[in-house]
């Protein structure tokens, strides 16, 4: 009759070096009914723990009769103080039995590395553990500390409250000002979404459509009637230009203008969507979120990061996964998947059949244009072509280029590539992976802008528009080579 064995589910641990770190670690761990067995050179000490019902037993943790010892447990904690000891440990442990999973203590980033090498599967350097949860504790109270002064700031509106968004916003300037105006209905304020420009971008038209967000043009109101005004992720798309003082002021970037003040600012570069800011006021707040403010928020994060694939962080990670159960996904996947409008397919065509390639670089001219946003679309889509890493396309509206810039090329930043390629003659903004940019038409030529010269001030820039770009990503345009 063969043998079975006894099933049991719980890990049986041994914990070597039981000064106040391995002591607080053995009362938790026994708390929780583990069963725990202590290894302490010090015989006054393990007599003390045999009277606090512990299982102790004295032994010098570098000794290879430890590792004999401890044979059969399934988790060894190596906690002593001196870190030669448990290097020894470690090494004697793992010269016996690699199955162990073996947790040891560092006191430098040095002995983290020389322990990691001897085989330890976890390093813990105490003092990197208690300034990484002091930091956690420092910024759960400046959150409290600062919805507490967005609170104050709020609930002191009373004749209005304006949410402005940047120009032509994005799905992130949208979610962050729909979840600032959940937290002022929460707070007993009623507030309007403002914007400026226009919602051309399908997926935004979408976004905004699907989830009812009402916004309000700028123009179609008299600012004077609101005493409290919010600006919310402005900096992206450059400085929104309103006549009168900003209250409130939200953002993942830092504002290029500093003249701009504000009652209340929160501005964290260390995040990468200004929605992740405030979805950590949604729980700050303790606001039971709608469906539609999870969903608005969860896209805005996901949008502003590529989908977690451009500089995401841990604070967008976690904001997203809480705001994952309450968002509407089957909306979501509507709004990532709209219809191309005939103007977009107009741009696109126009862009195909103008590209110019150099490398793995396309820039491409769209001619006059309606719809600006069509170029972003048409540079995403372009950037799917085998071969190309880089795509710029610009168009004309009125009086202005406007270019639109994407990139999955890790060695470049198109953002810094358009700043490098028009600064002083034009307005640049953007991310590594994705920029835009707007130039006046007749910047490169000193002529004034007409109906009758627009053809001609084209043709005159295109050249120029493109040369400036092909040298600002590293290489020479077709058009730059042959007039030489």
């Amino acid at each position: 009759m063969s043998s079975r064995a006894t099933i049991s589910s719980m890990s049986t641990y041994a914990i070597l070096g039981c000064g106040s770190v391995g002591h607080a670690v053995a009362e938790e761990l026994v708390e929780r009914g583990k069963d725990v067995l202590i290894v302490d050179k010090d015989e006054s000490r393990v007599e003390a723990l045999r009277d606090q019902d512990l299982n102790a037993q004295v032994a010098n943790v570098r000794d290879q009769e430890v590792a004999e010892l401890i044979d059969t447990r399934d988790v060894v904690l190596v906690m002593a103080s001196d870190v030669d000891a448990n290097e020894a440990a470690v090494e004697n442990i793992r010269a016996r039995n690699d199955d162990q999973f073996v947790v040891a203590r560092a006191s430098d980033p040095v002995t983290s590395d020389e322990l990691t090498e001897l085989g330890a599967d976890v390093v813990i350097n105490p003092s990197s553990v208690i300034s990484d949860a002091a930091l956690r504790a420092l910024e759960s109270g400046e959150l409290e500390y600062k919805a507490r002064q967005l609170a104050d700031v709020v609930s002191g509106t009373e004749s209005g409250f304006a949410i402005i968004t940047h120009d032509s916003p994005d799905p992130d300037s949208i979610a962050a000002a729909a979840a600032l105006q959940a937290v002022a209905r929460h707070l007993g304020i009623d507030a309007e979404i403002l914007y400026f420009g226009d919602i051309g971008h399908q997926e935004n038209r979408a976004f905004v459509n699907l989830l009812d967000i009402e916004l309000t043009p700028y123009s179609d109101v008299d600012i004077d009637n609101y005493d409290t005004i919010a600006l919310v992720d402005p900096a992206k798309a450059g400085a929104v230009s309103i006549d009168r003082d900003v209250d409130i002021f939200i953002d993942h970037y830092e504002l290029e203008d500093e003249s701009l003040t504000a009652e209340f600012a929160d501005v964290r570069p260390s995040v990468s969507a200004t929605s992740t800011i405030l979805t950590k006021y949604i729980q700050e707040f303790d606001l039971s979120v709608s469906q539609t403010v999870a969903t608005a928020l969860l896209y805005g994060i996901r949008a502003e990061t590529l989908d977690f694939r451009r500089d995401t962080t841990p604070a967008d990670l976690t904001a997203a996964a809480y705001l994952y159960p309450f968002a509407d996904h089957d909306t979501l996947e509507q709004v990532e998947s709209p219809n191309m409008s005939p103007e977009t397919l107009d741009v696109l065509a126009e862009a195909i059949a103008s590209r110019e390639v150099q490398g793995s670089h396309l820039v491409s001219n769209a001619g006059f244009i309606s719809d600006r946003d069509a170029l972003s679309q048409a540079a995403s889509q372009l950037l799917n072509l085998e071969g190309i890493t880089t795509t710029a396309v610009f168009g004309i509206v009125d009086d202005t280029i406007y270019l639109d810039a994407q990139s999955k090329d890790i060695r470049l930043n198109i953002g810094r590539v358009l700043a490098d390629a028009f600064v002083d003659i034009g307005d640049s903004a953007g991310h590594s992976t994705q920029a835009s940019a707007e130039i006046p038409l007749g910047i490169f030529t000193g002529i004034e802008t007409t109906e009758e010269n627009r053809e001609t001030l084209l043709d005159l820039t295109e050249e120029a528009v493109t040369r400036k770009l092909f040298d600002a990503m590293g290489v020479e345009s077709e058009s730059a080579n042959n007039g030489n």
